[in-house]
């Protein structure tokens, strides 16, 4: 279960402004990475539902996110698109994305980032520490998961709307059974990332039956 120990740990530095940054999206075949970024001061409570965005069913993030919201200080939100995707691939794309996010908040101290080591310039030492599956341990970071989650699973949605038949309301994008299977009978949309290898593959199947056709 996250707790607030990192946070108190850097409150106890000094630190009264602590970010916790998570980014959702990023193994799907379809649509932008969405990243959310969390502000929580020493004032801070702990909400007890709050956990891994992954281990919640849809209704429990939607009803917790105006709780986080109510509770923590201020949200970010960013993105990278798929163009940006396909372009910096999907590790830069969700740098991008957090960064975005993070320059929505004004003024922090010191960012909790989950995942292992970053390489990328944009996070200055000594300002960030990376965790670890940190949305399972650190309130802020899972806070910021189930942001990230809920919001990009609703544009999903309304992308869905726009591209029927992929199931993106309920897949989000990812590649499941029903998802592939439309990519096969469909084809690729502009939303679909192409530099992805499951979405490659198929695009080289369309090309190779397109040149058949001509024979």
């Amino acid at each position: 279960m996250p707790s607030l120990r990192y946070e108190r740990e850097l409150f106890t530095r000094g630190f009264t402004r602590v970010v916790g940054v998570d980014e959702v999206g990023m193994a799907s075949l379809a649509g932008p990475v969405v990243a959310a970024a969390v502000v929580v001061t020493p004032e801070v409570k702990l909400i007890r539902r709050v956990r891994d965005s992954k281990l919640l069913t849809r209704k429990e993030r939607e009803d917790l996110v105006p709780l986080i919201r109510a509770r923590v200080t201020r949200v970010g939100i960013g993105a990278a698109s798929v163009r940006e995707i396909d372009r910096l691939n999907i590790y830069h794309a969700s740098h991008v994305a957090m960064q975005r996010a993070l320059r929505q908040l004004g003024e922090f101290d010191h960012v909790l980032v989950d995942g292992r080591r970053i390489l990328d310039p944009a996070f200055v030492p000594g300002r960030h520490t990376e965790i670890v599956r940190g949305d399972a341990k650190s309130f802020a970071i899972a806070a910021a998961s189930i942001v990230a989650k809920v919001t990009r699973d609703t544009l999903m949605a309304r992308l869905s709307l726009r591209y029927p038949g992929y199931g993106w309301e309920h897949n989000a994008g990812y590649p499941t059974i029903d998802h592939r299977t439309a990519i096969r009978e469909r084809g690729v949309t502009t939303i679909h990332r192409r530099d992805f290898g499951t979405v490659r593959i198929l695009l080289a199947a369309e090309q190779i039956e397109l040149a058949l056709a001509e024979v």
